[in-house]
């Protein structure tokens, strides 16, 4: 008895690494993330560690070897604990941004702003506009609930337009309008109606959830000799409604991924071209409009321009971006020019390499003032950023701050690619290792001014630059192919005559489009000082 009372406390420290170890190895599998080679790797060594501790604590005779097995125990335990956390952190960050498929939309109920009215139900006797068409299904559902909340069926009064609508509340025709919040920075837009929300008053946002269908074709995926290629539209956001709220994409890029090649093409397409949107009816509209009736019309809007299926969406929001950025402990952005901001006073940016912490690269992405191409350049910009997110995320660095990076893409990222398939992809990245050669292009465009489909007066827009256009849809097509691309050929033949084409700063988009630019960057404080090369 006393016998095998000496073996009892090193079966005990046994089994604590044993169990830890066990949790760990069932996470990691569960994780679906590291390649086969790789478990049975980590299993061996995790085996050889257990077996180690078996025998240093076998007996409790040899009292240093036993101590020594003990605070191996415990070390190896400790690690295989946090081993366990840091898989259920990632685990849980990827299952909570990945395979969305809803998306809201905010539906406002306004009044003048000198009405007594505080609330819906004080509402019930007032005639409220809706517009005829222009998404008048989630109005008509924000109304339904309306005459729930009142108790009535409230009058409704049709406007064809923006200006009309919002004309009628202001002049007394009706006395509280239904408006999809998202149409209230574009009618700030519209010549004289810069000062909109001030002489209007929310009394209540209704939020309409939606699904997201894919569009239907034959692969999502396309899987060829090359590898597999997706086609995914990022959409850089500053909705402070969060990201599922539909709202004006402010950055509509086209990653063109294949994974056996390991290139990465990204297309940047100008907020201000002037396209038909899939719902518009061959009307053409400003691009960054297709936001404001979901992700889907932006995605197919893109697809009818450049002919391709895109049905993966990747949404970011580049105020949570900064966030980002300062937990990877900055990134390296190059910049085409020097320049100061104009948007946010006191930034320098130099030609070239930039390290950026994250208020800078947020100034850097928004910043189109102080250039010639405006809007273009920013779009530019905005690639230059998620290329060194890109490379810093697939760098070692990201080890040193991996828990703070996890906490940071939550509200910052969304996409509709599954978890499965995120997982995939990672699992063949630590299978293959290696870079990736990342190549970014911007389409061009001409100055004009237009009646887009989404307003009711002419506005600045961007003519398409068809040879630009062409030449995108040649490098994707290069891309899916599995032939190289390279940022020489994307910058060979760039013209700068479009220059003299931007936004006319005495235009009232002009000088709206500055005060959104400043306004939707509150969060952002005057700058340090000049950013070091």
């Amino acid at each position: 008895m006393r016998k095998m009372g000496k073996h009892i406390p090193g079966l005990l420290v046994t089994l604590v690494v044993l169990i830890t170890a066990i949790v760990f190895a069932v996470m990691l599998l569960n994780m679906n993330m590291v390649p086969t080679k790789f478990l049975a790797g980590i299993g061996l060594i995790m085996l050889i560690l257990i077996v180690i501790v078996g025998i240093l604590v076998w007996s409790t005779d040899g009292k240093i070897r036993f101590v020594v097995g003990v605070l191996l125990a415990a070390v190896f335990a400790a690690v295989f604990i946090l081993g366990s956390i840091y898989v259920y952190k990632t685990h849980s960050t990827l299952v909570n941004i990945s395979g969305v498929n809803t998306e809201v939309t905010e539906v406002g109920i306004y009044v003048r702003a000198d009405d007594a009215a505080d609330s819906v139900v004080a509402t019930a006797d007032y005639v409220y506009g809706v517009l005829t068409d222009l998404d008048r299904e989630n109005s008509d559902k924000a109304i339904q609930e309306v005459d729930v909340e009142t108790g009535k069926s409230v009058q409704v009064q049709e406007y064809a337009g923006l200006t009309e609508l919002v004309d009628g509340l202001l002049n007394g025709q009706t006395g509280a309008i239904v408006l999809n919040s998202a149409y209230l920075s574009v009618i700030e837009e519209i010549n004289g109606y810069s000062d909109v929300s001030s002489k209007i008053k929310e009394l209540t946002v209704k939020q309409v959830e939606t699904t997201i269908e894919p569009q239907e074709t034959e692969n999502t995926v396309e899987s060829t000799n090359n590898g597999s290629v997706y086609t995914i539209f990022i959409s850089g956001i500053d909705s402070r409604s969060g990201l599922v709220a539909k709202s004006r994409s402010d950055s509509n890029i086209i990653a063109t991924i294949n994974t056996n090649t390991r290139q990465v093409l990204l297309i940047s397409t100008p907020r201000d071209y002037f396209v038909p949107l899939s719902i518009s009816n061959g009307q053409k509209d400003k691009l960054t409009h297709a936001g404001i009736y979901g992700i889907n019309v932006c995605m197919d809007t893109l697809g009818m321009l450049y002919n391709e299926d895109i049905n993966y969406y990747f949404r970011i929001n580049f105020a949570g971006f900064e966030q980002l950025i300062n937990a990877l402990g900055g990134v390296t952005v190059n910049s085409d020019y020097e320049f100061d901001s104009k948007n946010i006073i006191g930034y320098h940016y130099n030609k070239g390499e930039n390290f950026l912490n994250g208020e800078q690269a947020l100034v850097f992405s928004r910043e189109r003032y102080a250039f010639s191409e405006g809007d273009r350049q920013r779009g530019k910009n905005q690639m230059a950023v998620i290329k060194g997110v890109i490379n810093k995320a697939l760098s070692p660095e990201l080890l040193k701050n991996y828990s703070s990076v996890l906490s940071s893409i939550q509200g910052c990222f969304e996409t509709n690619i599954s978890y499965e398939e995120i997982a995939r992809l990672l699992q063949q990245q630590l299978n293959n290792g290696g870079s990736w050669n990342i190549v970014s292009y911007s389409v061009d465009g001409t100055g004009d001014t237009q009646k887009p489909y989404s307003m009711s007066q002419n506005a600045y827009v961007m003519i398409p630059d068809e040879s630009t256009v062409q030449k995108a849809q040649q490098m994707m097509k290069k891309v899916r192919d599995g032939e190289p691309v390279s940022q020489e050929e994307a910058d060979a033949g760039t013209s700068t005559s479009a220059a003299s084409d931007n936004e006319p700063q005495a235009t009232s988009e002009g000088a709206t489009a500055v005060a959104q630019d400043n306004s939707t960057a509150t969060d952002v404080q005057t700058a340090e000082g000049t950013v070091q090369q």
